[in-house]
Formats: structure tokens, C-alpha cells, sequence
């Protein structure tokens, strides 16, 4: 047999054990035979339980020959079926035994996991809850006592970290929350004036861009801008320092990680969030009466008038407890996601979508819990 015989194989069964020969130059210049060859023959061998190779008659071979061992290897596993690779060159025994170790890989590159079951999805996802809602609670409750540390003058933190962080989310934000704010005011404007032009009363697209601006929208404009913005900042700098270990040389130094780096950041946002909120409800009010006076025909004398008539205490305390509520969510949910965040630069991601995802469902949670309580307590 010459070096550029043909690739052959075959099989041969006797009961419970088959041989399968393989011959000729097995190289990918060759037409090799296909997997689904070799498929059909074991298919012809239905009792067979263990699969030995003869390579006797093999000249040459390749990558080639070791895709289509590999694959036929995996066939084999999956009907229960031995493959005893004693009879295949030495070489292709150990690339044999390297492509057993890794792995089955789906798409991109990662591990195959086999598929849980739905009541095994359901207990772990029931215990990630409760194992959540406990660090959830421990971490309030070590924030409380900060705080509580706080209000008595012994918290240990730098007061320059506390107007550092009050600026970059306070004045910093300001671009960004007085544009939406202006965009949200003029969109309500200009639905309101659809609605009205109807009924000829466009003059009350005042009461409504500045009610809604200031009860509700303007603390959930600034909320849900600093969640996106200062929440994640501050779940990525927390876990920064988690993932390089400087929270635990914190603790080593006997330093509370909640009152140095929790602390201020909470101390900052419940301040900061109802002074944006103000500063928005102004740019919304703004923005309404630009649409009013343009598309309206409203003067902008008369759209403040009725604004002012419109508008009272009441509705402007509503919008400042929302946004100061709003505000320890945002700081409480990027901290705690910073705080959980694991020791790997994939973990500082997550937490930082997280401490977003996290903030975002919780301030809708409260404005609803809020708007409720309003109502109770008579601010409506």
C-alpha cells in the first residue's frame, strides 16, 4: 500500500464487541469518509458495547483522522458504547484523550450545561431570593446604625469625599437632568394641548404639565437620571475596590466600609436628589410653556398665571419626599450592588447593571407606595 492509498474503513462485529479498521492516508487533502459512515456501520452492530480500532493498515494521517475519531468518540458515548483507543497510533491516543478533557462548547465559546429542570430553576431562583433579601436587610441595617453614628458626630469619613461626591452628583448632573426634564415637559405639553384643543381649553396645559411635573415627574426624571448615572458610578467604584481587596484593607485598619464609603454617598444623594428635582420641575414647567405658547397660542404671562394658581404647598412637599426617597434608593442600591460585587473585572459589570436594574424597580415601587400614602395622608 502506497502513502497516497485511500482512507478506508470498516467494521467488524462479533456479538458484543466491534472492530473498526481503518486504512490508507487519512490527510485532509484526501476525500475522507464522513462521521455518518462510520454511524451506519455501528448501526449494522446494534449489540455491540465496546469499540476497539485496527490500524494496521493505516500509511498516513492527519488532523483529519483525529475530527473524525474525536466525533465518532462522542457517538459512541452517547449510545453507550466503550471506545478502547489501545489500538490507534500513540500520537493520536493522547490528542484523543486532550479532546475528552475540554468541555463540550456551544456558540461563542462557553461551557455546555446541561439544561435544569423547571422546579430546580424554581428552588434555586426561590433561594437566591431569600439569600438576597437577608444582605438586603443587613445592609439597611448596618446603614442605619451609620447613620445613627452619623447624626451622634462619631462616623469616620472624609468630608472632602462628601462634597466631591455632592458635586459630581449634584452640579455635574445638571446638563443632563435639565435637558430631559425640558424634553418631558414639552412632550406632556404637547399631548395636553391635543387633548384640550378639543374642548377649547389649552390655557389648562398649564395645570397639567405643572401638576404632573411637580408631583411626580420631575423627582423621577432626576431618579431615574442618577440611577443610570451616579448609582452605576458608584456600584463600579465600590467594586473596584472590592475586586483590588481595598474594602478588606479598610476592615483590617479597623475602618467601617458602610460609614467611609456608604455613608457619604447616601449623605450626598438624599441632599442633592430634591435640589435637582426643584431644578427640574422649573425646566419641565419651561418646557410645557414653550410648546403652550408656540403650538398653543398661549401668552407665556398668562401659561405662569395659571401655573401659579395651579400649583401649591402641598404638591411641591409631595415632589420633595419623593426625590429625597428617590435619592437613598439610588445611593443605597449602587452601594449595596458595589458592596456584593465579586473579584473579577466580569463581576464589576454586572454590578453595575444590577445596582441600575435594582434602583430603576424600586423607585417605580415608590412612587406608587407614595402616591398612596399622599392620598392618605390628605397632600394630594
Amino acid at each position: 500500500m502506497t502513502d497516497t492509498a485511500p482512507p478506508t474503513v470498516d467494521l467488524h462485529s462479533d456479538g458484543e464487541h466491534a472492530t473498526l479498521v481503518l486504512g490508507g492516508s487519512w490527510r485532509l487533502s484526501q476525500r475522507l469518509p464522513r462521521l455518518a459512515r462510520a454511524e451506519r456501520l455501528l448501526a449494522r452492530a446494534p449489540a455491540a458495547t465496546r469499540l476497539d480500532f485496527d490500524t494496521t493498515a493505516l500509511t498516513d494521517w492527519d488532523s483529519g483522522l483525529v475530527t473524525f475519531i474525536a466525533g465518532l468518540d462522542q457517538r459512541c458515548h452517547e449510545r453507550g458504547i466503550a471506545c478502547d483507543a489501545h489500538g490507534l497510533p500513540a500520537g493520536l491516543r493522547k490528542l484523543l484523550e486532550l479532546a475528552r478533557s475540554v468541555p463540550q462548547t456551544g456558540r461563542g465559546g462557553h461551557a455546555m450545561q446541561p439544561t435544569p429542570s423547571f422546579l430546580t430553576r424554581v428552588g434555586s431562583d426561590a433561594l437566591d431570593l431569600v439569600q438576597s433579601t437577608g444582605e438586603i436587610m443587613e445592609f439597611f441595617g448596618e446603614g442605619t446604625l451609620a447613620f445613627r453614628r452619623f447624626l451622634l458626630g462619631r462616623a469616620r469619613f472624609k468630608q472632602s469625599d462628601l462634597w466631591v461626591i455632592m458635586q459630581e452628583a449634584g452640579a455635574d448632573a445638571l446638563p443632563i437632568v435639565g435637558l430631559v426634564s425640558f424634553l418631558v415637559g414639552m412632550i406632556l405639553g404637547y399631548i395636553g394641548d391635543q387633548q384640550l384643543a378639543e374642548f377649547g381649553a389649552q390655557i389648562y396645559v398649564a395645570d397639567l404639565v405643572g401638576l404632573a411635573t411637580v408631583i411626580q415627574m420631575g423627582a423621577l426624571v432626576t431618579a431615574i437620571v442618577l440611577a443610570g448615572r451616579t448609582g452605576a458610578a458608584f456600584a463600579a467604584r465600590i467594586g473596584t475596590m472590592q475586586v483590588n481587596e481595598e474594602i478588606d484593607a479598610l476592615r483590617t485598619l479597623g475602618i467601617s466600609p458602610m460609614e467611609f464609603l456608604v455613608l457619604p454617598r447616601m449623605l450626598a444623594l438624599i441632599a442633592m436628589t430634591p435640589l435637582l428635582a426643584i431644578y427640574a420641575d422649573l425646566l419641565g414647567i419651561l418646557g410645557g410653556a414653550f410648546v403652550g405658547s408656540v403650538v398653543g397660542g398661549i401668552t407665556l404671562s398668562a401659561y405662569m398665571t395659571q401655573t401659579q394658581l395651579a400649583i401649591g404647598w402641598n404638591h411641591i412637599i409631595q415632589g420633595l419626599i419623593a426625590a429625597t426617597v428617590y435619592g437613598a434608593i439610588v445611593a443605597a442600591s449602587g452601594c449595596l450592588r458595589g458592596m456584593q460585587c465579586g473579584r473579577s473585572a466580569a463581576a464589576v459589570g454586572e454590578a453595575t447593571t444590577s445596582a441600575v436594574v435594582t434602583a430603576i424597580v424600586f423607585i417605580v415601587i415608590a412612587a406608587a407606595v407614595l402616591t398612596i400614602i399622599f392620598d392618605a395622608v390628605g397632600l394630594s
